[in-house]
């Protein structure tokens, strides 16, 4: 079945929605230059309130090693997702956890060039010179055709909404949705009847 991810998660009553509407996971997004930025021990308190069951994943952006591992230890990470220029040998670093690698796409998509790593996921969200993700536009789905010739997860995010999640089902049959601003009232905060939706059209 189908998982869905809710991401850029910024405050525990958000998390909570969340969870008690289906999701499979959540996202704290530990990049400063997102308007969804959260501290790691504001991260660390709603992660210690949540069940086991719902996982937590840290995005981060070009981070250092070290720096990522005592974030990941200290929220109780079971995901970790890199958006940035991570090299294959970066994300091999990280064993223990599920390491999801972001892809960007633009107008095609590197298959040769994304096969090379070996991730528990691939996330593919829509290109953007100034936003390391959360753009809330969708891409070409068409760029995905031959995804099923990745040995992982898919991880399908960009502009997905209620309106359109089942037909980008259809057409893709990724592993994973990860939604972030399409359920938001305001970067950072989320509409918890635009979240339920989603869900409900999901699952």
């Amino acid at each position: 079945m189908i998982k869905v991810k809710i991401c850029g998660i910024t405050n525990l009553e958000d998390a909570l929605a969340a969870l008690f509407n289906g999701a499979d996971a959540i996202g704290f997004v530990f990049y400063k230059n997102s308007p969804r930025c959260i501290e790691p021990l504001k991260a660390r308190k709603i992660s210690r309130i949540l069940p086991k069951n719902i996982l937590r994943a840290g995005v981060f952006v070009n981070a250092q090693e070290k720096w990522v591992k005592r974030v990941a230890k200290f929220c109780n990470l079971d995901i970790l997702q890199f958006h940035g220029n991570e090299t294959c040998g970066y994300c091999d670093k990280f064993k223990g956890y599920k390491v999801v690698k972001a892809f960007k796409v633009g107008k095609k998509i590197d298959l040769a060039g994304i096969k090379k790593y070996k991730t528990y996921g691939y996330l593919f969200d829509t290109f953007s010179k100034t936003q390391a993700g959360g753009t809330g536009k969708k891409f070409n789905w068409n760029l995905l055709k031959n995804i099923d010739k990745i040995n992982g997860r898919v991880f399908l995010s960009g502009g997905l909404d209620n309106r359109n999640v089942k037909s980008a089902l259809k057409k893709l049959h990724p592993d994973w949705v990860d939604v972030s601003s399409s359920v938001e009232s305001r970067p950072g905060k989320k509409d918890h009847k635009k979240l339920r939706r989603f869900i409900e059209a999901l699952k």
